[in-house]
């Protein structure tokens, strides 16, 4: 297949090829990416903030140090976006909600800002979320609904749904989402990307997420390579986040090159518990027979923990809660109407429910740890059906009440801190994007990022 020459559908490793080759600027792909959003993203509603002017400043100066042989980092001059979660100096973070104004000052970069600044990438702009990533799709009282760039009628997912139709409609090859239920991997399924939650604290974050364990950044991106080059720039050390993990030792990207023929994977196609859509089923069962001709050892297993859905609920509520007790007076008031009735039910939770949910997620994490004492991983569905109409918390009609409701796949994995990767796995019979997920124990992000790799090839040949 030949490599593209358009920049906007370049990925970030062939940018900075073109780069080092003087057959491209970090300058004409940012103006590129900028001319892309200008054009698409009316329809899409993917970014709450863009910032031309600022953009192509960083750009000259990437320009300027290629052409000097002193090139800054890893993605120097590549386009990046990034969910508005988290801290970036001097611009907003508004978390997609009404009660958070735009006025300043802000002083602080968060550790995934810092590491982008630092490496030298040229930071286009934030991207929308639902109010503080509270559920699977991206709309909020304060910027609207964001769509899907397959079909802008259909939802993008969430809570990173932003980054993730972002990097589908080439406005930027590449993100930072984050993920506390499945939100980098729920839009990067229905966007036909890919999306990697890495082990917990692999990514340092500050402020600490309210969240707490459930919480994870992540990349959005194209291609596996791209998702582990950047995961390289982002586990960078930082002193504000206590529970982050200590530097690796390798880098991700090297890793994903090494032979995987041989290692052994579950497919699990309902978790035991889960019914998927038939379609979505077919297509990533198709996928893994595929995976097996190929080299990978596939039995067909289940986990074996039953749906742990209430003790993330009260997790999820009880975060939500917390953080929502120090907005400002009104904000119950402007609240997207589903959070306000989450944050209603955290008001009603103990200490108590709270370590009986935490005492649950260390069950499953001790299921998962014996079951990868046999299989070195597992893969499932990423999302058990398509994206639906967008504008909605559910699927029309589904008779479902909640977003967990449709996301058994992702959330289980929030509770145990693993590694998951998403990638694309074939498109329904409408042209909807299906996403195949692989999950590693802890620290085996190396592991899940080379299988993608490998898995990536194998279905693109197809």
């Amino acid at each position: 297949m030949p490599r593209p020459t358009d920049p906007v559908d370049m990925t970030a490793v062939e940018l900075v090829s073109a780069y080092a080759a003087g057959t491209l600027s970090p300058v004409e792909a940012t103006e590129a990416v900028l001319a892309a959003i200008t054009a698409r993203d009316t329809d899409i509603n993917a970014y709450c903030l863009v910032d031309p002017d600022r953009a192509l400043v960083q750009a000259k100066d990437s320009e300027a140090r290629w052409q000097s042989g002193h090139v800054r980092g890893l993605l120097d001059g590549v386009p990046i976006s990034i969910k508005d979660i988290f801290l970036t100096e001097d611009w907003p973070t508004r978390r997609g909600s009404l009660s958070i104004g735009p006025e300043g000052p802000w002083p602080v970069d968060s550790p995934v800002a810092a590491r982008v600044r630092e490496d030298g990438m040229v930071m286009v702009g934030k991207t929308t979320t639902p109010e503080i990533a509270w559920k699977g799709v991206t709309d909020s009282p304060l910027t609207g609904i964001t769509r899907n760039p397959v079909d802008p009628s259909t939802t993008a997912g969430g809570s990173s749904g932003g980054s993730a139709a972002a990097v589908a409609a080439g406005m930027g090859p590449v993100s930072v989402g984050t993920d506390g239920g499945g939100s980098v991997r729920i839009p990067a399924a229905f966007c036909g990307i890919v999306g990697f939650k890495p082990t917990h604290g692999r990514i340092p974050l500050y402020p600490a997420s309210p969240f707490g364990p459930l919480a994870h950044a992540g990349p959005l991106t194209r291609t596996v390579e791209d998702a582990a080059l950047l995961l390289d720039i982002l586990a960078l050390p930082d002193p504000r986040d206590p529970t982050a993990l200590a530097p690796t030792l390798t880098t991700f990207r090297g890793q994903i090159q090494r032979d995987v023929r041989g290692v052994t994977a579950a497919y699990s196609p309902t978790l035991g518990y889960v019914r998927p859509d038939p379609e979505v089923e077919a297509i990533v069962s198709g996928a893994v027979t595929a995976l097996e001709a190929a080299g990978l050892r596939v039995s067909a297993a289940d986990p074996g923990f039953a749906d742990p859905r209430e003790a993330f609920d009260v997790m999820w509520a009880a975060g939500a809660a917390a953080m929502l007790a120090n907005f400002p007076p009104g904000a119950r008031e402007n609240a997207d109407p589903g959070l306000r009735r989450v944050w209603e039910h955290g008001e009603t939770l103990s200490a108590t429910d709270y370590l009986d949910a935490r005492a649950v997620a260390a069950q499953v994490a001790i299921a998962m740890g014996t079951f990868h004492t046999v299989y070195d991983l597992l893969i499932t569905p990423t999302v058990p059906i398509p994206a639906f109409a967008a504008g909605h918390d559910v699927p029309p009609d589904s008779g479902m009440s909640d977003w967990p409701d449709w996301t058994p796949y992702t959330y289980p994995f929030n509770l145990t801190q693993q590694p998951a990767l998403s990638i694309p796995a074939g498109r329904t019979s409408e042209g909807l994007p299906v996403g195949l997920q692989i999950i590693g124990p802890r620290h085996s992000d190396d592991l899940v990022l080379a299988v993608g790799r490998f898995a990536e090839a194998v279905l693109d040949a197809r």
